[in-house]
């Protein structure tokens, strides 16, 4: 089940407003022109910001997610229809033959079990063609970011076209690693409507992730500081072998 910040249809539309411009983007798109990548698969992708930055370059993309108030608003985004976008979770992944699959933001650490984690890895295995590549990121556990989140008290009121002001508050609620959960609390002003969403990611060391890769039949080309966040977080480059 995915969380409510991207599943409830009052959250989904105004996810990307809290967001903010996404650049990080960017860098995934220069990875994508260095291994040569022509299509693309991309897990958990949300409202699908990086899909449509993949097909505007020309790609064939498709983007999978288990939301489908995300994938509502990732098909607005596509008003040429160059995407296909599939409803489900990373194991409903089709076999593409793709040369790249990526996953960004915190896509990788939602998946909390070990079981879970290889499924995803092996799912997107099939689905990459010989010598494709998965790429994604996963915040460094030493850096301890849950430790800011407990001091950050801080809210967001943004005035959202369309929808008019929402305030939205961030709470850590539990600390039991490699687990951390948080919860994000949205007020609509116009309404007085409270909603609030909450997750839980787990933090793998970069040793872990490594060992999950080579079990799952992947070898680790790179692995890069990520360019919005540096030296806060991981960037796994890794490549199909068997």
């Amino acid at each position: 089940m995915p969380d409510a910040i991207f599943a409830h249809p009052r959250l989904a539309p105004i996810y990307d407003a809290f967001d903010g411009s996404r650049s990080d983007l960017t860098a995934y798109l220069g990875i994508a022109d260095e291994l040569g990548a022509r299509s693309v698969l991309d897990v958990g992708c949300g409202t699908g910001s990086l899909a449509v930055l993949l097909a505007e370059s020309g790609r064939k993309v498709m983007g999978v997610d288990p939301a489908e108030a995300s994938l509502e608003v990732a098909r607005g985004k596509d008003r040429a229809g160059r995407i296909t976008w599939v409803l489900g979770g990373a194991a409903t992944v089709p076999v593409l033959d793709a040369d790249l699959a990526v996953m960004t933001g915190n896509v990788a650490q939602v998946f909390l079990s070990d079981e879970d984690w290889k499924c995803v890895l092996q799912s997107i295995h099939t689905a990459l063609g010989t010598g494709g590549h998965l790429v994604f990121e996963t915040r460094r556990p030493e850096q301890r970011a849950w430790e800011e989140w407990l001091t950050d008290d801080a809210y967001t009121v943004l005035d959202i076209p369309g929808v008019g002001a929402v305030e939205q508050r961030r709470e850590v609620t539990d600390v039991s690693l490699p687990y951390v959960s948080f919860r994000h609390t949205y007020r609509f002003l116009s309404d007085g409507a409270t909603v609030a969403s909450d997750s839980t990611l787990r933090f793998r060391s970069r040793e872990e992730a490594e060992q999950s890769l080579d079990a799952c039949g992947y070898r680790v080309r790179d692995v890069r500081d990520a360019p919005d966040r540096p030296g806060r977080e991981y960037v796994f480059i890794a490549e199909r072998t068997t």
